[in-house]
Formats: C-alpha cells, structure tokens, sequence
C-alpha cells in the first residue's frame, strides 16, 4: 500500500502544530516551555538547515537569541542586533517579513553568526512576531528547502505559529512584570517584606542542605524622622533610595537586601558565619555614615544606623524566630549607642 498523503493532507495536517499550541497558552505561563514547543513544531513543518528566534530587549530594543536550533545557541547567546542590523534587526525595525533568496550577495545580511559558527547561509526567510502593533521579536528561518514551494504551502502556517509566540511573549511579560511588582518595594525599587517571608525559608532549606549557615541583619536607620520633620517625606523617600543603594555597594550577587518597613531594611546573607556578617556589617555602618544625602536638592544630609545579626540555625530554629531575634540586637543597639552593630549571641551573654 502506497504510503504517500492526498492532495492537501499535508497542508490540514500543518495546522495541527498551531491547535496544540493554542491549547497550551490556555494551560501555562511558562515562556521558555512554549517557545521552544513553537520551534519544535516549526522543525518539524518547515525543512531548513536552522532557524532561531529571537526577542527584542525591552531597555535596548536589541535582538538575542532566544531559541537557535541548527546551531549551537551558547556560541549566540551573547551575541545582541542592534535595531536595523541584519535581516531579523530590519524586520524587527519594520514589522515586515523579509524573504532573502541569495544571502551571499545581500548586503544587509548580519554576518557575525556565520562567522561564529562556521555556518553558510545561502536563504533567509524572516517573520516579525507582533501583536498590538508592537514588534517583540522575530522568527528567522535560513536555508529552506525550495523557497517557493514553501512561501505557498507552509508560510500561512508559519505565520500563525508566529502569532501564537507573540501572545505567549506578551502574556509572559506582563505576568513577569505583576509578579515584579508584588515583591517589590515602590519607593526603593527593594525586594519587599512580601519577598522576604517567600525566599527566607527556601535560604533556611538551602542553608540546611549544604550545613551552612545564614546571616540575617536588621539596619534600621537613626533618628529618620528628623529628616521626614526637616525635608518632606518625598524627601525622605530619596533619601531611603540613596541609603538602599549604599548597601547594596557592601554586598555579594547573593545576597539579598529588603526594604522592610518604613526606615527599616532586611538583609539576608546565605553561607555567612558571625564573623563575615560582622564585617559586611561594618562595612555598611562606615558607608552609611560616610556619604552625604539628598546632594541633588541642594542640602546635604548624614545619618548613622543600627544593626543587629543573628544566625541560623544557632540562634534560631526558625524563620520568624531569625527576624524577632535579629530585630532584639539591633533594637538592644538603638537604645544604647546607635550608630553600632549587635550580636543577638551577645545580648544573650
């Protein structure tokens, strides 16, 4: 029995991909899990040498490569289009699919990837992914099988396929942004208290899985009211900003600071014994104390703070005993002296 299809089966049977994804956007948010399903469907409909899909960066408008099948993605990943370069930077500027059927004589060919990788390309074949009139990226197909035949029978396909990764991209985004939101402070721009209950207990389990320890520091900052009494609390917002940046200068890629409540920050420290979280600490109180604030509106304004440290697991066995015990040492501070740091082991002593 002859194996080969009826006239326009092939065509029906390219249609399926695109009602698979569509049901897959009703069921997950999952950008990296639906793209790379769009691609796998695109290998399958589409007979290339490669094709890759790549996004527009939000602050630069420059193009990256997202999913790259036919070519090894870690020799592109860092590679960044500038608006208008290349087949897919003019797409991406223009929202115009471009088809290219000597790419050896194009001018307007990007030739950095070939050189890359040692890839040829001989055709292009380059689709905007747009929804709302706003281009987020484009897909880009090289080397196709009889160019033709293709822009008859699959191009409608690809198309669809392509408005599908839009919707998934936008609806990834905005869930990205929401969820960047909730956990974020809006006048420090800090991970907030809402973040700090999330991602202490995960750092606990961390900290119990490798038999590290886990510094926490409260810093609340000394007498801020007289700043909020002299200068505003608009004022008094910059001056929290500015005081939020001075931290984070004192700190590792790892560790975690939260804007916990009104002058109050959170600081959390994994793999950290007493004695680095007394020196990160030291550190901070010297920069707090050493810049001045509120330069931009003209006045110039210093503050000390208050820090108090405890450990987990030796000065507590959980997480809201870590914050009340860390909370005692620096409150023991502010009392006292200010301007120091306390030890919850020796307010114990």
């Amino acid at each position: 029995m002859s194996s080969s299809k009826k006239p326009g089966f092939s065509l029906e049977d390219s249609f399926l991909p695109c009602l698979q994804i569509g049901k897959l956007l009703t069921s997950t948010l999952n950008l990296n899990e639906i793209l790379q399903l769009i691609m796998d469907k695109i290998s399958l409909l589409v007979q290339a040498d490669n094709w890759s899909l790549l996004l527009k960066e939000e602050e630069s408008d420059h193009l990256r490569f997202q999913v790259a099948v036919g070519i090894d993605h870690k020799l592109v990943k860092d590679l960044r289009l500038p608006p208008g370069e290349g087949i897919a930077g003019i797409v991406a500027q223009t929202g115009n699919p471009l088809f290219v059927t000597n790419a050896e004589t194009d001018s307007r060919i990007f030739r950095e990837v070939d050189k890359i990788t040692g890839f040829k390309t001989t055709s292009i074949i380059c689709l905007p992914l747009k929804i709302h009139g706003n281009i987020l990226g484009v897909i880009e197909i090289v080397n196709v099988d009889n160019l033709k035949k293709f822009k008859k029978e699959k191009l409608p396909v690809l198309t669809i396929l392509a408005d599908y990764a839009a919707i998934a991209i936008e609806n990834s985004r905005y869930l990205s942004k929401i969820k960047k939101m909730s956990i974020t402070d809006e006048y420090t721009g800090l991970y907030n208290a809402r973040y700090l209950h999330e991602i202490l207990p995960a750092l606990m389990h961390q900290a119990d899985q490798g038999d590290s320890p886990l510094a926490v520091a409260f810093i609340d900052i000394d007498d801020f009211k007289h700043v909020v009494d002299g200068y505003g609390h608009l004022a008094g917002s910059k001056v929290l900003r500015e005081i939020g940046h001075c931290i984070l200068q004192c700190l590792d890629e790892h560790d975690f600071l939260i804007k916990y409540g009104g002058d109050e920050y959170v600081l959390l420290l994994p793999g950290c014994k007493r004695e680095k979280a007394l020196k990160i600490a030291q550190k901070i109180l010297k920069k707090i104390r050493s810049t001045s604030y509120l330069q931009e509106e003209g006045v110039s304004v210093n503050l000390t703070t208050s820090i108090g440290i405890a450990i987990y697991p030796d000065d507590a066995p959980t997480s809201k005993d870590l914050l009340l015990r860390a909370d005692d040492a620096m409150y023991k501070v502010k009392k006292s002296t200010k301007n120091n740091i306390g030890l919850f082991r020796d307010i114990q002593s």
